[in-house]
């Protein structure tokens, strides 16, 4: 198997992402970031608004359309109702993120096993894989950069340059600007040329200054073609949605600017690996390549910093930084691996505690899940067999290795483990979809009847409803009653003045509660905003 890995390393690394990731990518619900923009894919195509795109009929330039064209493609193919094929180009994109941190870690003349090893950290790191899940538009801005860094690198550190890097950077750059605007610039791209010059000190520069520009150049063709349409196209709407979305930088989700200082446990599994290996000083004189440690190092500090200074702050927004993370606990690792036998006693306790404790999960699954889960388990039975047998085998077997200090075995275990769990676990999440759960996918075939809704609904109703629903209330509270004698309508969380309203002029048969939420009505993580009830409205 190592052999096979070594010999197919982008092969392997892609396999394992795909492994992983595809067989349950329709078992978490849709997000409400997620819907938003399927619903936009789904308009491209059912409404023809590729440039111009939408959202329930109305103007949506708030996020540029790569990934939403690259989306809508994969909805020709699998459908507009599956969840699989809307997701599976993000998934895509992780692999094609993980594959040039491989190649990057190369160009950084790390050895293969190194290399490969930053890959798959970077793919079990845990907002990568969960980016996926909650805003998938994030991993391909990041994954394009993530291409162009490493063609630019390759301009920045050649004495000859090859008009394909000059060419590549300039695109895959442009593709980004062209997925999510200026984020990955400022949180990726920015960073990586600040540290670029603490480690590598722009040598040569005065030669390059033409390619440079060159890539800048096409990176502005290719990422500022939309906004110049729509701005040509639309303009009174294009300024209204950037003034607002502008605003809303300083203004919404304000958080302190220590927000973001434990950045490091969004790694997940690597949280204290990733601790350990921002220790600068204990680190510089135990990397094998001081100069590529500097990099990631400057590259991972100076990613927070940035991201620091916005004042509005989301957890997502860290992704980005994970990618130098990545990077830096290669380090680390490589040097676990070449000398933990003969580390002292006090600098293996972390590390001992950190892969201990993944496989003391994995041992306790089969008995902490049966406690937990034994009122759950009618129909899941298969798969918590399953699920308990591989985790307890992977972390019987890295608990050994871990005793005997084989570190390499170690982190094969422990990539195979995060692995697991995504494969064999998520299936029991559906064991708690509570009884209140009523998904509305069903209406639009059960009913001949028009229906609207009163306001706004939630952007998953609207997804999984599987068409535009047209709101009669305007957001200045204006109301515009339908022709329609008789017709269906979904509202939530009507106001009794609403309702005593609606009622002078129809009358009002409820019919259904249709009711988003996977959790009980008594659960904290309740969201009134899931439910909708459906009435019938026919004129007085």
């Amino acid at each position: 198997m190592g052999k096979l890995i070594k010999s197919y390393p982008v092969l392997s690394l892609c396999l394992f992402i795909g492994i992983i990731l595809l067989p349950n990518l329709n078992v978490i619900q849709v997000s409400i970031m997620e819907a938003r923009n399927f619903i936009t894919a789904r308009e491209m195509i059912s409404d023809g608004h590729w440039l111009l795109t939408t959202m329930n009929g109305e103007a949506r330039y708030e996020k540029p359309p790569l990934p939403t064209w690259l989306t809508a493609l994969s909805g020709i193919l699998f459908g507009f109702q599956s969840v699989f094929g809307m997701r599976l180009p993000a998934v895509i994109m992780i692999m094609l993120l993980c594959t040039f941190v491989y190649k990057f870690s190369l160009k950084l003349e790390l050895n293969q096993e190194h290399s490969l090893r930053n890959g798959f950290i970077c793919a079990t790191s845990f907002y990568v894989i969960g980016i996926v899940l909650e805003a998938p538009w994030d991993i391909y801005t990041h994954a394009f950069m993530m291409v162009a860094i490493y063609y630019l690198f390759q301009v920045f550190n050649k004495l000859i340059i090859r008009p394909k890097h000059i060419w590549l950077a300039g695109i895959f750059m442009g593709f980004s600007f062209l997925s999510k605007g200026p984020i990955s610039m400022y949180a990726l791209f920015l960073p990586f040329l600040i540290a670029y010059g603490f480690s590598y000190k722009y040598n040569y520069f005065k030669s390059k200054w033409l390619s440079v520009l060159a890539i800048i150049f096409i990176a502005l063709i290719v990422g500022g073609s939309w906004y110049v349409a729509v701005r040509w196209l639309d303009p009174d709407t294009f300024h209204a949605i950037a003034e607002k979305e502008t605003g809303n930088w300083a203004s919404y989700n304000v958080r302190p600017f220590y927000y973001y200082w434990s950045f490091f446990t969004q790694s997940g599994i690597w949280t204290i690996p990733a601790f350990v290996s921002l220790l600068y000083p204990y680190m510089k004189s135990r990397v094998s390549n001081v100069k590529a440690y500097k990099l990631s190092f400057f590259w991972t500090v100076f990613s927070v910093l940035l991201l620091s200074l916005i004042p509005e702050k989301k957890s997502r927004y860290l992704m980005p930084v994970l990618i130098p993370l990545a990077l830096n606990i290669g380090f680390y690792v490589e040097y676990l691996i070449s000398h933990f036998k003969s580390l002292k006693k006090g600098e293996k306790i972390p590390v001992l505690f950190n892969f201990g404790l993944i496989a003391f999960i994995g041992i306790l699954f089969p008995f902490m899940g049966y406690f937990m889960l034994k009122d759950h388990l009618d129909g899941y039975w298969a798969n918590f067999i399953v699920a308990s047998s591989v985790l307890f085998g992977i972390g019987a077997m890295l608990f050994y290795q871990l005793l005997k200090g084989e570190m390499k075995q170690v982190f094969l275990y422990t990539v195979l483990f995060f692995g697991s769990v995504l494969l064999t676990a998520t299936p029991l999440k559906q064991m708690f979809l509570s009884d209140n759960y009523n998904p509305i996918s069903s209406l639009k075939t059960e009913q001949s009847l028009n229906i609207y809704s009163f306001s706004s609904i939630s952007p998953e109703m609207l997804w999984q409803y599987g068409t535009k629903i047209q709101a009669i209330k305007s957001d200045d509270g204006v109301v515009a009653y339908p022709s329609d004698a008789t017709f269906g309508l979904l509202a939530n969380n009507l106001s009794p003045e609403e309702e005593a309203s609606l009622k002078t002029l129809y009358t009002m048969e409820e019919k259904a509660i249709y009711d988003l939420n996977e959790v009980s009505i008594s659960s904290r993580k309740y969201n009134d905003r899931l439910v909708a009830k459906y009435y019938i409205l026919t004129k007085k």
